[in-house]
């Protein structure tokens, strides 16, 4: 459920007549359900602000965690709307620190009884014992259909359209071109970064000029992109979340993330009374079920039979940590 700031405010007033509990792991001897509130700078539709939803609400339907979320949070108000939540007694909170993390890990230092789970860019604080950090580590999943991209292009020019040139675009793009190298060598990339988490229309502007220039293939990292492939086309690989039913004759291949092992994680620490500043990262790796492959859907069948057979091989090395996919999170470039 959306809860509004009027709604955020009446809960407020009510939780100050409640004892103050006067330590994190206080807090952790709670039973029943944790009272979580999500905080999202974009609408939950936005890919990887979905995932985290998703996750959300099966654990919600499971009665680990009450949940309750606001969207479309802007910046400026973001560290007033983590006061609210953590001054309305929840007890996990939810939500992306890439442009407000001082602000973010401030707000975790006022309320040391409040378990915070946050994607970031940097690395956890023992200063802020209470401060968790997670990105989506989904290289994994990337490089496999980088693979599948590799084998698909006729051209050797691929589109790829990002929002910022952060360690979590990057490491993707990054692994996707390496995926695509191993089995195309000679593939041109063509890379560009849009300056948004979400503007499709700008995405998709972006992506028809790469294919002007040759693209046969876009790596989709945002919305907007796949609807360039679509009208031009071409061929699609979906990141973040499967988009495969909505573009059947697009989408060849798609890295998912699933978040529900990192939210599960931060859940069973604050159960255990163990919750901390760690590093959640290493929950999106496909060893621990944080990311895979899509289903190629309609593609099934048309992406060529040896090439399956070396992403199938591949896939099950990564699990069995025979491979390794390298974590690049330097900014990629057109080649």
């Amino acid at each position: 459920m959306r809860l509004s700031r009027r709604k955020i405010l009446q809960l407020s007033a009510s939780a100050a007549s409640l004892p103050v509990i006067g330590s994190f792991s206080g807090l952790a001897r709670a039973e029943g359900a944790i009272k979580t509130a999500a905080i999202y700078t974009v609408p939950v539709e936005q890919q990887w602000v979905s995932r985290i939803h998703k996750a959300a609400l099966t654990a919600k339907e499971r009665g680990d965690i009450e949940y309750t979320f606001s969207e479309k949070v802007a910046n400026t108000d973001y560290e007033r709307v983590m006061r609210e939540y953590c001054e309305a007694g929840h007890q996990l909170i939810v939500g992306e620190a890439f442009a407000v993390e001082d602000a973010a890990r401030a707000v975790a230092k006022d309320y040391p009884d409040r378990a915070f789970l946050i994607g970031s860019s940097f690395k956890p604080d023992a200063a802020v014992p209470n401060f968790a950090v997670f990105d989506n580590y989904i290289q994994d999943a990337s490089y496999l259909t980088g693979m599948i991209a590799g084998a698909m292009t006729q051209k050797n020019n691929i589109g790829m359209v990002g929002g910022y040139p952060i360690p979590e675009v990057n490491r993707l793009m990054n692994a996707f071109m390496a995926g695509v190298k191993e089995t195309k060598p000679d593939v041109k990339f063509q890379v560009a970064f849009i300056g948004s988490w979400f503007d499709p229309p700008k995405a998709k502007e972006t992506a028809f000029a790469q294919v002007d220039a040759g693209a046969d293939i876009l790596y989709a990292e945002r919305f907007g992109v796949s609807d360039a492939a679509k009208e031009r086309k071409i061929l699609a690989i979906g990141n973040v979340i499967d988009t495969q039913a909505d573009y059947p004759e697009t989408v060849v291949a798609s890295a998912l993330w699933h978040f529900e092992p990192t939210l599960d994680a931060a859940i069973k620490a604050i159960k255990d009374k163990a919750f901390k500043a760690d590093d959640y990262g290493q929950y999106s790796f496909m060893k621990h079920g944080g990311c895979s492959l899509a289903p190629l859907g309609t593609f099934d069948g048309k992406v060529p039979a040896d090439v399956m057979t070396k992403v199938t091989a591949r896939e099950a090395e990564i699990k069995s940590g025979a491979f390794t996919v390298a974590v690049d999170d330097s900014e990629p470039k057109s080649s």
